[in-house]
């Protein structure tokens, strides 16, 4: 099946980019969101970054002018019902992803593929609400997804060869590389990234190191980018928290216990970036250590 058309819903942190990317590989993008503000916003967003993308050379302005165009927006999920793909992108809660897949599989094509960019949740039962669970996939963008590289495929139990290698076609398009993930609970990249940042969560809540001294010793140490801490607040807390609930629950291991103090800040607000406050306060000019 050609796949010229790309519905995605959610226009967040993830959304957003997702819509970036494609609109960039030359697809018809319809992005979906309850919130026109939030719709704006992503859409505003997508300006800028490619702008920025333009003066660094990468794209040209005619290519920012196109891609513009591709990139259409609605708040109502029938709109999405001649789309080729979907790609769920809405906040990681599965609740949430069902009542998105239940309410918009009656509008959809039969041969539309549906996919979800779920970081943790399992595909099988994700498709299983669905009527179409061997055209379901898990499609995970790394966040940010225009710079990013990596997107993991993860099949479910049901997911036929046809829609697999459909959307190995579509990462192939957008310029970007696959690994392909078993559908076991947080799949290959956060399986591994989110118990480190638990437990760099963990040595500040048992006083072993500040927030500043465990940045700094896996960055200077262990050549990292960013620091855990500071990475946890990037991805989100609640993200965090929510996968390390999914990892404890699904794999009913001890090691994957999420710490008190990351369930602690979820609880009062304090979600990373996004709240202008986490293990760091992002309100003055600096970010400085919360504690």
């Amino acid at each position: 099946m050609a796949i010229n058309t790309i519905g995605i819903v959610g226009a967040g942190q993830m959304g957003n980019g997702i819509a970036h990317v494609c609109a960039l590989a030359g697809y018809e993008v319809l992005l979906n969101d309850v919130s026109e503000d939030a719709l704006q916003a992503a859409l505003s967003l997508v300006d800028r970054n490619m702008e920025r993308q333009v003066g660094k050379g990468l794209i040209t302005a005619d290519e920012k002018s196109e891609a513009l165009r591709r990139i259409g927006s609605t708040k109502t999920l029938t709109d999405l019902g001649q789309s080729d793909l979907i790609i769920e992108a809405a906040t990681e809660r599965e609740t949430i992803k069902t009542a998105i897949f239940e309410d918009l599989v009656p509008h959809l094509k039969p041969e539309t593929i549906l996919t979800s960019n779920t970081s943790s949740i399992s595909i099988t039962r994700l498709a299983s609400r669905t009527d179409r669970p061997e055209r379901f996939m898990g499609f995970h963008f790394m966040n940010p997804v225009p710079i990013m590289q990596l997107v993991e495929l993860i099949r479910g139990i049901a997911t036929d060869e046809a829609t697999f290698q459909a959307c190995h076609g579509v990462v192939e398009r957008l310029g970007k590389t696959s690994a392909t993930a078993e559908d076991f609970p947080a799949f290959i990249v956060n399986r591994i990234l989110m118990p480190m940042i638990n437990e760099a969560i963990y040595t500040l809540y048992e006083g072993v190191g500040s927030v500043k001294s465990i940045d700094t010793s896996l960055k200077l140490g262990a050549n990292h980018p960013m620091g855990p801490l500071e990475l946890a607040d990037f991805i989100g807390l609640d993200t965090c928290l929510a996968i390390m609930n999914v990892l404890h629950d699904g794999l009913a291991d001890t090691k994957y216990r999420p710490c008190p103090l990351l369930t602690k800040y979820v609880e009062a607000g304090w979600l990373g970036r996004k709240t202008d406050r986490g293990f760091y306060d992002y309100r003055g000019e600096t970010p400085v250590p919360t504690r």
